[in-house]
């Protein structure tokens, strides 16, 4: 297929978004910016986190990790299940009643500043270099089967990408962001849905042949019971659990769409119809991985060293021009989905947090200095992305990614810790516990064969750095007199 096909196709794609985000961002003020004026309907917002969930890391690792993790990750969104219903009963009702804007005002109100921009860092250091992996990757696929041939350098193409986010999230923020994010999530689905299609097409199996299909082969299984191994189901249905707690329901990127809400209820709803359609989808990108290797089986195509490559190469190279499309579609969508609302969201965080910006009545100066911080942002996911293309080498890139991980169980032990105990602390010490509780985590994560007799963490090791969060800051307590 032609690249300059692919590319006029990229660019109406965005013609949409950039018109979405002119109606939005008309008259747009600091409460339309930060909350979406409180007005955002209920049912845009659940449909929108299913793209806000998802990336382009997740559009081709799933399906890539079925051929070693089979069905697995099912057990993991099994977990989410309870996980969205904590964060219904018990974040949401906290949230709205404090009348948050960033989440992370909570522990400055219970435990302290410190607390606070500790909580509000390690969203900004996971954000960051999360949304800069993902990109990275999407970036990459589409720099090798595309740009390449054109002979743009990957610093061009991660500036235009950059760029255009940068667009249509400058003036509107979250109103803007809860149609942009509904209108990927449609061409995300689309790109699955069809892909899925596509395949079968190829393979001629109806629709009663799929799941017969998929449930005949060796990639199906679902659950597992080594208790030592990391796809044991308890150990991923509890860290299921935790994930959807900690990386949504803590994750101000993934909680200020809700709270622009109208009301508590409207947001509750919301997560629960987010919930029920996450598990389709999920299951529809893992089924999607089965279909690939099957196809690939059957049609006696060498498998890639990189199975983040398989589908990429099977869509654009195999499958005919419907299926190149829908991949490009799918890939754009998931990529942009779950990055735009990053600048809108490090923003906020940032503006409130650390700068204390009013975001109910933003003077012209604290206006200035949002635009300002909107782009600050811009530019250093970009040049991280840059970064990650001079390293060069995935496994240093993937383990930075995964340390990035470790900096949720800080979040996950400082909130438990002012919800479920009425303790003070000594504010100023709290950053040192924080950094410390991922530190030794990692550590036990590396040496668990050797410490624990071959038992290996899989997704827990969130549960644990947490719980040595708590434990730490129990040690601050302070002695009131």
């Amino acid at each position: 297929m032609s690249p300059f096909f692919i590319i006029t196709f990229i660019l109406l794609y965005f013609s949409i978004l950039l018109t979405i985000s002119w109606y939005t961002g008309r008259n747009a003020t600091s409460q339309s910016y930060y909350l979406g004026n409180k007005k955002s309907p209920w049912f845009l917002v659940a449909f929108g986190l299913i793209g806000d969930s998802l990336s382009g890391v997740t559009f081709i690792s799933i399906p890539g990790a079925v051929a070693k993790d089979q069905f697995s990750y099912m057990q993991i969104v099994l977990g989410y299940l309870i996980g969205y219903i904590v964060i219904a009963k018990v974040l949401l009702p906290l949230y709205y009643k404090l009348n948050l804007t960033s989440i992370y005002s909570f522990l400055g109100q219970r435990l302290g500043t410190s607390s606070e921009k500790t909580g509000s860092f390690f969203f900004l250091l996971s954000r960051l270099i999360g949304a800069a992996f993902r990109l990275y990757i999407s970036a990459a696929v589409l720099q090798i089967f595309i740009f390449d041939q054109w002979g743009m350098p990957f610093a061009v193409t991660s500036t235009i990408v950059i760029g255009l986010i940068l667009l249509y999230t400058y003036r509107g923020g979250i109103r803007t962001l809860v149609w942009t994010d509904s209108v990927q999530s449609l061409f995300l689905l689309a790109g699955v849905i069809f892909s899925i299609i596509a395949i079968c097409n190829t393979l001629d199996l109806g629709l009663s042949d799929i799941f017969s299909t998929i449930q005949n082969s060796k990639y199906s299984q679902v659950f597992f019971w080594n208790w030592q191994e990391k796809n044991f189901f308890f150990k991923q249905f509890l860290s299921g659990v935790f994930i959807a707690i900690v990386m949504t329901g803590l994750d101000q990127n993934m909680m200020q769409k809700n709270l622009s809400c109208k009301s508590l209820p409207d947001a509750q709803k919301n997560i629960y119809v987010y919930s029920s359609i996450a598990v389709f989808v999920n299951l529809f990108f893992v089924m999607l991985g089965a279909l690939l290797y099957i196809y690939a089986d059957a049609k006696g195509i060498s498998i890639p060293a990189k199975t983040d490559e398989l589908f990429p190469l099977l869509a654009l190279n195999y499958l005919g021009s419907f299926a190149a499309v829908v991949f490009i579609l799918g890939i754009t969508a998931a990529t942009f989905s779950s990055a735009d609302s990053v600048l809108t969201t490090l923003t906020t965080s940032f503006c409130i947090d650390f700068l204390k910006v009013n975001s109910s009545n933003e003077n012209a100066k604290e206006k200035k200095i949002r635009h300002i911080v909107h782009i600050a942002f811009a530019v250093l996911l970009l040049l991280i992305i840059i970064l990650f293309r001079e390293i060069n080498n995935d496994a240093v890139i993937n383990t930075v990614f995964r340390v990035a991980g470790y900096t949720y169980g800080p979040l996950l032990g400082l909130f438990a810790f002012g919800l479920y105990t009425k303790i003070s602390v000594k504010d100023k010490f709290v950053p040192v516990v924080c950094i410390l509780a991922p530190l030794l985590s990692y550590l036990l994560d590396t040496n668990s064969v050797k410490l624990f007799n071959g038992y290996k963490f899989g997704f827990e090791i969130l549960l644990l750095n947490g719980l040595i969060t708590f434990a730490g800051l129990l040690l601050l307590k302070k002695n009131l007199k």
